[in-house]
C-alpha cells in the first residue's frame, strides 16, 4: 500500500510542544510515530481518507474518512495523555444520547472510529443567547449516572482538581496572582467538603465541542470525562467567548448574569457554579502562563477576578 501523504495540523503540534513544556511524557514519541499510526489505522479498517480536519483539536488528530461501504465517519487518534480510553468508555456509556456515537467500541487503544457530524459547524456559530440555550440542552442529556461499581475508567473531580491544585500552589509564590490562587484553592476545598450527587460529566464542555449532526441537531464531541457534580462541568461553559466578555464595558456584570442564568437553567446551585468557575478559570490561566500563552492567561485571570 502506498504511503499516504500526511502533515499533522500545526495547532496539534503546538499543543503537544506545550504539553512537553508542562512535563508530559511520551507526546513527542507519539507525534513522531503518528504517520505510521494513521497508515495502520486506515488500512486495518479499510477506510478512505478525505482530509485531515484542520485546525483540529489540541490533543488529537481527526481525519474525515469513508468506510468500505461509503458511509462517512471520523477517525480520531490520540496519545495516552489525552485519555482516549476514558473517552471511549464515556461515549459507549452515552450510546449516542447527547454525544457523538462510537462506531467501533472495541477498537485499537488510542484510536476511535466515530459517526460523522458537521465538523465546521458548532453552536459557537450561533448568536450568544441561542448558543447557550442549545449547549445547555446537550448537557442535560449528558449528565447521567456513571457506570455501576468502581471498575470504570473515569477520574473523579476531586482527583483531577487535586493534581491541578498541586501545580497551582507553586504559582502562589508570585505576588501578582497569589490572591487569586488562594481564593481558587479555598473554593475547591470548600466545594469538596459536601458535594451533591455525582454524574458522568463531559469534563471539557464548551460551545466549540457541540457540533451539528444529522440524527440530532447538536451533539457533543471530544469529552475528557470525569465523575462529579454538574456545577464543575457547567463552569467551563460560563467562560466561553471570554475575549468578548473581557472586551465588553459591562464585562463584570455580564459574567455575574451568566453565572446566574446558567445555574438557573440547569438547576445548579449558583454559588457552587461560581466557585468552580473561579477554580477552573484560575487553573487554566496559570497553565497558560506556564507555557507562554500570555494573552490567554491575562484574559482568564482578569475574568476570574470578576467572580
Amino acid at each position: 500500500m502506498a504511503r499516504m501523504a500526511f502533515e499533522p495540523p500545526q495547532r496539534l503540534v503546538r499543543a503537544l510542544a506545550e504539553a512537553r513544556l508542562g512535563g508530559a511524557d511520551g507526546v513527542g514519541d507519539w507525534l513522531d510515530k503518528l504517520p505510521d499510526l494513521v497508515q495502520e489505522a486506515v488500512a486495518l479498517r479499510e477506510l478512505t481518507v478525505e482530509r485531515v480536519q484542520a485546525p483540529g483539536g489540541r490533543s488529537s488528530l481527526v481525519l474525515l474518512v469513508r468506510q468500505f461501504d461509503g458511509t462517512p465517519a471520523v477517525l480520531k487518534l490520540a496519545p495516552h495523555r489525552a485519555r482516549p480510553e476514558s473517552e471511549r468508555a464515556a461515549l459507549g456509556h452515552w450510546d449516542g444520547r447527547g454525544a457523538v456515537r462510537l462506531l467501533n467500541p472495541g477498537d485499537t487503544p488510542g484510536v476511535l472510529l466515530l459517526e460523522r457530524l458537521h465538523p465546521d459547524l458548532s453552536v459557537r456559530s450561533l448568536p450568544e443567547a441561542k448558543a447557550l440555550l442549545e449547549a445547555t440542552g446537550v448537557l442535560r442529556r449528558l449528565w447521567v449516572e456513571p457506570p455501576d461499581g468502581d471498575g470504570h475508567l473515569f477520574e473523579t473531580v476531586a482527583e483531577r482538581t487535586g493534581r491541578q491544585a498541586e501545580a497551582m500552589r507553586a504559582d502562589a509564590a508570585d505576588q501578582d496572582v497569589a490572591p487569586l490562587v488562594t481564593a481558587a484553592l479555598a473554593a475547591r476545598d470548600e466545594l469538596l467538603t459536601s458535594p451533591p450527587e455525582e454524574r458522568l460529566l463531559h469534563g471539557t464542555f464548551r460551545q466549540s465541542k457541540v457540533l451539528a449532526g444529522e440524527r440530532m441537531p447538536w451533539l457533543a464531541v471530544g469529552p475528557d470525562p470525569v465523575v462529579g457534580e454538574c456545577a464543575f462541568d457547567l463552569a467551563r461553559l460560563v467562560r466561553d467567548r471570554v475575549e468578548d466578555v473581557i472586551a465588553s464595558p459591562s464585562g463584570a456584570a455580564t459574567t455575574r448574569r451568566r453565572v446566574k442564568r446558567l445555574a438557573e437553567s440547569l438547576d445548579v446551585d449558583q454559588e457552587r457554579l461560581r466557585g468552580w468557575t473561579l477554580f477552573r478559570s484560575v487553573e487554566s490561566g496559570l497553565r497558560a502562563r506556564r507555557v507562554g500563552r500570555a494573552r490567554d492567561a491575562e484574559l482568564l485571570l482578569e475574568f476570574a477576578g470578576w467572580l
